[in-house]
């Protein structure tokens, strides 16, 4: 959901990947039908694995689940990194909560995160741009 979310928010700012230390190969069909339901289609993600990406040029890293942080490695040269700790959805249900309404739940926290995060970096970029 974070790559969807991102992208939607970003997207224009800078190419926005997602991997994991253990991907499954597939996107859960409840994060692809939470995505949809605020116009985001992501029936085309995967689930691919962050070493792919190591020697890429990659200069920002977002973690987003539990322990992520501790768990990716480092990446070569100068790289931000930020972690945004979000529960897993699967593993998140709480009473009398549905699973799809976990999604939900996790996707409207990831939302709230990445649109703020897009718009610091916008307003940060203006202010360079206006020196």
């Amino acid at each position: 959901m974070a790559e969807g979310i991102l992208r939607a928010a970003a997207g224009d700012l800078f190419e926005v990947y997602s991997a994991g230390s253990k991907p499954k190969g597939v996107v859960h069909p409840l994060a692809i039908e939470a995505l949809q339901e605020i116009g985001i289609d992501a029936s085309g993600h995967k689930s691919e694995h962050l070493d792919q990406y190591l020697h890429t040029g990659i200069d920002v890293v977002i973690t987003v689940c539990g322990n992520a942080d501790q768990a990716c490695p480092a990446f070569p040269g100068q790289v931000a990194r930020y972690h945004w700790g979000f529960e897993d959805p699967p593993h998140a249900i709480r009473e009398g909560e549905s699973e799809l309404d976990a999604f939900r739940r996790i996707r409207d926290q990831i939302r709230l995160v990445f649109e703020a995060y897009a718009h610091g970096y916008r307003q940060g970029a203006g202010a360079v741009s206006d020196l």
